[in-house]
Parts: C-alpha cells; structure tokens; sequence
C-alpha cells in the first residue's frame, strides 16, 4: 500500500502523522467520526441501571427473603457487565491519536491524498515514484551530503506531491470518461470525445515523464552508491598492501606477484573517476528535476 501523499505546505509533524495513519484517514474519509455523540451518555445509562438493579435486590431481600449476599452480587455483576459495554463503546480520549488526527484531516482538508483518490494505473505510477524518491533520500551518497541533501529534502516530497495531484486529477477525469462510455456512443458522441482522449493521454504521457526523470536520478544516485561503496573498499586494500609486500619481499617470492595487486592505486582512482561522474549524472539529473516543478 502506498504512503498518504501530503502537501509540503502541511507542517512536518502533522504530515509524518499522517502518512503514518492512512487507514484512519481513509475510515474518515467514508465517513467515520471518533467523537460519536450517543457515547457520552453511557455513564448516565449505567448509573440508572445499577440503581435499578439495587432496589430489586433489596426488594427481593425484603419481600422473598433472597440473601442480601446474593443480590449485592448480581448487582456487581450487572455493573461489570454494563462497565465492559461502557469501555467499548465510550469516545477516545480528547488527544488520542484518532482525534487529534481527525482535527488535522478537517483543517487541512485537501491537503493529503489517500490510496482511494487514485486509480489503478495512477497507483502504479505514485509507487515508481516514491520508490525513486525513498532510495534518493536514503541513498550513501545523499546521508552523507554528496548530493544537494537540503534541496533533495525540500524538492523531492514537492515533487512527489505534483505528481500525486496531477494523478488524482487524471483518476478522475477517467473514471468521469469511462462513465460517459459506459452507455454506448454515438459517432457523433465519439467524434466530440476524441480529443478529451487524446488529451487524457498526452497528460499522463507527461505525469510518466516525470516519473521516469526521477527514476533515471535514482538509478544515476545508485551507480554512485556503488562507486562510492568499492572506493571504499580498495582504500581499505591498499592500506594493507605494504604487508603483503613485505610478505613478498621475505619470502622470496616476488616472482609470484601477481602484476594486478601492483594496480590497486589505478583501480582506486578509476573507481574515484567513476565516483564523481556518477554524482556529476546525477546532479544532471536533478537540474532536469526542476524544470516541471518551476512550470
């Protein structure tokens, strides 16, 4: 399931509640309401009925001669009972996470999208993209400040807010579409549907697009992942190469120098050079990220 889609104008805390809490945000998009009205008057109901069930027992006593023991002890169990009902059915807390995120779902009320507001093929494409954007920001090289970390942090989640707006846009105007087709079409119908066809797919044409651009900054990001991770490694060989070559030397056995241990310094600078044409794709990349978003 994807993540809630949130507007980066949302402040931060209320956005990662969000996105942790899709679920609750779809149940109060259908409708349900964690403040019911009838609960708070459970109490009174209990209240009521342990009075009641008092004075029957004690009439009983009186009147039948039932032992008091008895009677207290079914009037407990009636308050159990009704307690056990109150529990499940009383509101949540006035700063429960229910409430607290219901309050934030009315104030910013169209500022997040859930998994309900796109279709299928929408879906498809919002998960490529934030595939993309979680391997960037989560990526060696972006943690350790390689790539432009602060811009990545502030233009990724807008970029992949763009992206899901525009998706529920076309999720709409689709469903919309489909639902005129639905009853048969007349050629004259089909003739004026045409173009708002060809403009449905020239516009997710340009949604994948974007998609697909950060999905190439990705893959640019994990090819320097990789460089920056075997640089790493060969530094760590090299630092124990004079042992091996004093091994060499000791033993007599130079003859046997395998030529390739020799070019641990070649491979360790290629891998740099392949290092910094990797972040240098990659910052290409991102420049080509800012044409959508400056539109």
């Amino acid at each position: 399931m994807h993540r809630v889609v949130v507007d980066p104008e949302v402040p931060a805390e209320v956005a990662s509640l969000m996105r942790r809490n899709g679920r609750l945000l779809s149940r109060f998009r259908s409708g349900w309401n964690p403040e019911p009205d009838g609960a708070a008057r459970v109490p009174a109901v209990i209240v009521a009925t342990f009075g009641a069930t008092m004075l029957a027992g004690l009439g009983g006593t009186l009147l039948v001669g039932v032992p008091l023991a008895f009677s207290i002890t079914a009037a407990v169990i009636c308050l159990t009972v009704l307690g056990v009902i109150y529990l499940a059915t009383k509101p949540a807390p006035a700063d429960s996470v229910e409430r607290v995120l219901y309050r934030h779902a009315r104030h910013y009320r169209g500022g997040y999208l859930i998994l309900e507001d796109f279709d299928y093929g929408a879906r498809e494409l919002l998960g490529r993209a934030q595939r993309a954007i979680d391997h960037i920001l989560r990526s060696r090289v972006n943690v350790m400040g390689m790539l432009d970390s602060v811009r990545n942090a502030v233009m990724l989640p807008a970029e992949e807010w763009q992206i899901a707006r525009l998706l529920t846009k076309l999720s709409e105007l689709r469903a919309r579409h489909r639902h005129m087709a639905r009853g048969g079409r007349t050629p004259e119908v089909a003739a004026a549907m045409a173009p708002m066809e060809r403009a449905l797919a020239a516009s997710e044409a340009a949604v994948v697009a974007r998609v697909e651009a950060l999905e190439r900054y990705a893959a640019h990001v994990t090819q320097a992942d990789h460089a920056l991770v075997s640089q790493g490694q060969i530094e760590v060989l090299r630092a124990q190469l004079p042992e091996y070559e004093q091994l060499v030397a000791e033993t007599g056995a130079a003859r046997f120098l395998a030529p390739e241990i020799g070019n641990l310094s070649e491979d360790a600078e290629q891998l740099r050079r392949a290092l910094r044409d990797s972040l240098r794709s990659a910052h290409e990349a991102f420049r080509y990220l800012d044409g959508p978003l400056s539109r």
